[in-house]
């Protein structure tokens, strides 16, 4: 893929990769869009189900936590934050603040030709993102990939959004390693 774009960008560590392999692979001619609260918080009535790590910001090595909350006293998740890790990526990267059910329909995804989902993991947000993303996508042999179809962090949620969305549209769905759902448009 030449344009990605990535919902659930977290602390940075999955993009800085993807940044990195496509830069490797296209010179420098890439683009990645990046959605995220980035430390907003999210509209209660959707009831979004939120992994135990994310809810705070603690780190098996303590001198990572001491250096990032008590030092820096920076919170990893924040776009500044982001946009500092991504930096040698600048001009390659377009980062969004806010709720995916707000944001994401207020962008042009025409050029999109890979999407990587791990934002919200509540039923509505996540047949939400692939609602809006298919119809940017449909019918252009261009593929999304869902993060916590199955495996240790399984979200009941996520996995029924995904197979409804698939069978209405009927669209073929592969497992990867247990854990993504590979949608091919």
């Amino acid at each position: 893929p030449k344009h990605l774009l990535e919902i659930g960008v977290f602390c940075g560590v999955t993009s800085r990769n993807i940044c990195e392999l496509l830069n490797n692979i296209h010179g420098g001619d890439f683009t990645y869009t990046g959605f995220d609260l980035f430390g907003e918080q999210t509209d209660q009535q959707l009831n979004e189900a939120e992994p135990e790590y994310i809810k705070s910001q603690k780190f098996s090595n303590p001198f990572k936590h001491i250096y990032y909350n008590f030092f820096l006293k920076e919170n990893l998740n924040s776009i500044e934050s982001i946009e500092k890790f991504l930096k040698k990526f600048k001009k390659n990267i377009h980062l969004v603040k806010g709720d995916t059910n707000k944001t994401l329909p207020q962008h042009n995804l025409s050029k999109i030709d890979f999407a990587f989902i791990d934002g919200g993991h509540s039923y509505e947000t996540t047949y939400n993102d692939l609602s809006i993303l298919y119809s940017f996508m449909k019918n252009e042999g261009k593929t999304i990939v869902c993060d916590d179809y199955r495996d240790a962090s399984y979200i009941t949620e996520v996995k029924t959004a995904i197979d409804t969305f698939v069978n209405k549209n009927n669209l073929k769905l592969k497992v990867i390693k247990d854990k993504f759902a590979l949608i091919e448009t």
